[in-house]
């Protein structure tokens, strides 16, 4: 079993609920769409980035099982937010979903370049999948401008809110 340095648990630990976190969101907005939201299109969309966020979590689900890394106590919670999200944002209509995608990958794209740019050499396998996961994630970001999010009236502060929830969800759970 390898010892991990903490910064490298930190990373691991969050990037781990972080990508769990995605896929609640996504299961959120899918239950929204196959119960109250009929939209197709935008279902289809969402299951494609899903497939993305399930490759990533399971990357560090292995990572944390491999490194002997304790996940963070509150992945409960951030399941339960995590779907309520999804699922409140989607109701809401498609450019409050793609809001929620777009807003959640913002704050993940610096998160996760502030981790590219703090990883060495001794992390290169690490660092490369991060750098992957990124380019999956700023592609997200983009697909969820083009389907119709906006940050115009009030969508600014369902902007501003599910950044700030994102991270202070990533500052608790790189530490607990």
């Amino acid at each position: 079993m390898k010892k991990t340095n903490n910064k490298i648990e930190e990373f691991i630990r969050v990037d781990h609920a972080g990508e769990r976190g995605a896929v609640k969101i996504y299961e959120g907005q899918l239950l929204a769409l196959n119960t109250i939201v009929k939209d197709e299109n935008l279902k289809k969309t969402i299951e494609d980035m899903k497939v993305h966020e399930i490759e990533h979590c399971q990357f560090f689900e292995n990572e944390i099982k491999k490194r002997n890394i304790k996940p963070t106590k509150l992945l409960p919670l951030w399941d339960l937010l995590g779907v309520g999200l999804g699922f409140g944002s989607t109701i809401l209509g498609k450019k409050a979903a793609m809001l929620c995608t777009a807003s959640v990958e913002e704050v993940i794209d610096k998160h996760y370049l502030d981790q590219i740019n703090q990883l060495g050499p001794e992390e290169k396998e690490l660092k490369k999948k991060i750098i992957k996961f990124r380019e999956d994630e700023l592609h997200h970001k983009d697909i969820a401008y083009e389907k119709g999010a906006s940050k115009k009236g009030l969508y600014s502060i369902m902007d501003k809110i599910i950044k700030t929830g994102s991270k202070i969800a990533i500052n608790i759970s790189e530490k607990i």
